[in-house]
C-alpha cells in the first residue's frame, strides 16, 4: 500500500477512541473507529461493486465528514478520485461523465438522475455514520479492475484545473507527489498533533485536500469540516472547536473585516495560532487591519494544483508583506526570453520544479513544460532576500475569489442567446474577489438592456458553476480589434475600467 494511505491508516490505529474528524452541519465529532467503520464499508462496496486498481471514480459531494473517508476507501483497493464542484450544474456534469471514462461517480441526492443520464448502471445506497444516505453510480458499460495495493508512482487524484481556451486540464497527482507535497505542508506550516484545522474551502480544490485534509490528518491534528465558510458562525467555530489554524482565500478575509456579524462573534479569547491565505496578494491595508483586529498572522504562499498546492510560503519568523513568500522544497525561477533566472527585480513567467510538481498533464500540453521545469502562466519577480512578489497572469484566467474562471467557456455559454452577437469575458478589479467576471456583450439591439442583463443572469445561473457567473455586464457596439479582427482584452478591460470609474465618480 502507498505510504500515504499506510500513514492515513495509522492514524486511524492510534486514535480509535479520540475524536479526529466533526462535521459542523451535523454538529457532530466522529472518533476513529467510526471512521474505520465507514472507510470498512466503502471499501467493501467498492469490491462487490468491481471498483479497483486504476479505475476513476467522479466525486461530486458538498463538503462532509464521509469525503476524506471516499477518499482513503479508493485509494485502499488501487482506484483513482476525481472531485469536481457540488454545484456542477447538470448538463456539464453529464458532460464530464460523456467524455470521460468514469466507471463509477458518487454524487449527492439531487444530481442521481443527472449522473444516470439514461446509462446502464446499478444503484448503491450507503448509510453511513458520516452520510445518511450515499449514491454509488456503477457504470456498467465499463469494466472494473480488480483491487491491487497502489505503488507510490500510480494516480490517487485527478484534478481539474481552468485552462485558456475553456476547456480544463486534467492534472494527474500520484500517491509519491501528494506525499511529498503534504510533508512540506506540514514541517513549513509547523504542525502538530496538538493542531486543529478548520476546513472551510471547497473539497475539490487541492487546498482543501492537501493542505488542510491530508497534511491534518498526517500531522496526527484534529479536522473540523463546515458545508462552507459562513462569516457570521467562523469565529464560533473557531472558539467551540479550539481551532488553531485555518486555510483561506483573500475574499474571505475580506469579508470577515466587513461583516458586521463576524466582527460581533469575535472575543479575544480565540487564539489562532495562523491565518494561512493564497490565490491573490492581500492589500497592506487589509492584512494589518486584520491582523490587529483578530489578533492572529496571516500566511500568505502561492501554489497551484499541479503543485500538489504550496510552491512558496512566508516564514513564521520573517514575513514580508506582500510577497507569497520564499520557496519551501521547491525550485523557483523566472524564465525571461526562455532564459531562466533568479536574480532579483526580473520580471517574468513564474517556474517551478521539485518532487511535489507534476511533469506532464493527463491530456499532453508540452507548451507548459521545458526542460523538467513547468511554466506556471503567472508574472513575478524575487527580491533581494528570495521572496516571491506575484504580479498576474501571463494567461486570460479570471481569478474570482480563489476560483479560476476560463473566459471562453463563460463566452460559449452566453453566446447561446439569440440576442447576444458577440461577447468577451474578462476580469476585472473587484476590493472582495480580487477579480469580478465581467462580461462585454454586443447584442442585436431589439430589446432593453436591463430586459438583455437580466436574461443573461438568468441564463448564467442555469448553466454555468456559481464562481462562473458573470457579477458585470457591459454592452458596447464594438471591441478594440487589431488589424486581423481579433479583440485586444488588455485595451477592452481598460475601456471598461474607464466606464467603471466614471460610475464611481
Amino acid at each position: 500500500m502507498s505510504e500515504i494511505t499506510n500513514q492515513l491508516n495509522k492514524q486511524l490505529r492510534n486514535n480509535m477512541n479520540q475524536e479526529m474528524i466533526k462535521d459542523e452541519k451535523r454538529n457532530r465529532w466522529y472518533q476513529g473507529f467510526e471512521l474505520a467503520d465507514d472507510i470498512r464499508m466503502l471499501r467493501e462496496e467498492f469490491l462487490d461493486l468491481h471498483i479497483g486498481f486504476g479505475d476513476v471514480v467522479l466525486v461530486c459531494l458538498p463538503n462532509t465528514a464521509a469525503y476524506p473517508l471516499i477518499t482513503q476507501a479508493l485509494w485502499e483497493v488501487g482506484a483513482v478520485m476525481h472531485p469536481v464542484a457540488a454545484t456542477t450544474p447538470e448538463k456539464e456534469l453529464q458532460q464530464e461523465l460523456k467524455e470521460h471514462d468514469y466507471v463509477a461517480s458518487i454524487v449527492g441526492q439531487t444530481l442521481v438522475d443527472a449522473a444516470l443520464d439514461d446509462r446502464v448502471a446499478i444503484v448503491s445506497a450507503l448509510h453511513l455514520q458520516t452520510y445518511s444516505l450515499l449514491h454509488i453510480i456503477r457504470d456498467r458499460s465499463l469494466m472494473g479492475h480488480d483491487a491491487k495495493i497502489p505503488d507510490e508512482d500510480d494516480l490517487a487524484l485527478i484534478m481539474n484545473t481552468s485552462g485558456t481556451t475553456g476547456k480544463p486540464k486534467r492534472v494527474g497527482l500520484t500517491h509519491r507527489i501528494l506525499l511529498n507535497g503534504v510533508k512540506h505542508d506540514i514541517e513549513s506550516h509547523k504542525m502538530t498533533s496538538e493542531d486543529t484545522s478548520l476546513l472551510v474551502m471547497p473539497m475539490f480544490h487541492i487546498n482543501a485536500q492537501a493542505v488542510v485534509i491530508l497534511a491534518t490528518r498526517l500531522s496526527g491534528g484534529k479536522l473540523v469540516i463546515a458545508e462552507k465558510f459562513s462569516a457570521s458562525k467562523f469565529w464560533n467555530q473557531v472558539r467551540e472547536n479550539n481551532v488553531t489554524w485555518v486555510s483561506v482565500v483573500p475574499t474571505i478575509v475580506n469579508i470577515l473585516l466587513i461583516n458586521q456579524k463576524a466582527n460581533e462573534n469575535y472575543s479575544d479569547d480565540i487564539r489562532l495560532r495562523f491565518v494561512r491565505c493564497s490565490s491573490f496578494a492581500l492589500p497592506l491595508d487589509k492584512l494589518t487591519t486584520f491582523q490587529t483586529r483578530f489578533h492572529t498572522r496571516i500566511l500568505e504562499g502561492y501554489g497551484m494544483t499541479e503543485t500538489a498546492s504550496q510552491c512558496t510560503i512566508n516564514p513564521f519568523d520573517a514575513p514580508k508583506v506582500g510577497s507569497a513568500g520564499k520557496p519551501f522544497e521547491t525550485d523557483l525561477g523566472i524564465m525571461i526570453d526562455d532564459q531562466i533566472t533568479k536574480r532579483p527585480q526580473q520580471i517574468g513567467e513564474i517556474v517551478v520544479r521539485g518532487d511535489h510538481v507534476i511533469s506532464d498533464y493527463l491530456d499532453p500540453h508540452p507548451e507548459s513544460f521545458k526542460n523538467g521545469w513547468f511554466l506556471t502562466g503567472d508574472l513575478g519577480y524575487l527580491d533581494e532576500d528570495g521572496y516571491l512578489f506575484v504580479k498576474g497572469r501571463k494567461k486570460d484566467i479570471i481569478n474570482h475569489g480563489g476560483e479560476k474562471v476560463a473566459p471562453a467557456q463563460v463566452e460559449n455559454v452566453l453566446s447561446q442567446l439569440n440576442f447576444v452577437k458577440e461577447v468577451s469575458v474578462i476580469g476585472t478589479p473587484d476590493t472582495l474577489y480580487g477579480e469580478a467576471v465581467t462580461a462585454v456583450v454586443i447584442s442585436d439591439g431589439e430589446q432593453d438592456e436591463e430586459l438583455e442583463r437580466q436574461k443573461i443572469m438568468a441564463h448564467a445561473k442555469a448553466t454555468l458553476a456559481n464562481y462562473e457567473q458573470p457579477t458585470r455586464i457591459f454592452f458596447v457596439n464594438d471591441y478594440p480589434r487589431n488589424a486581423t479582427g481579433k479583440v485586444i482584452r488588455l485595451k477592452l478591460r481598460q475601456q471598461v475600467m474607464s466606464t467603471l470609474v466614471r460610475s464611481a465618480g
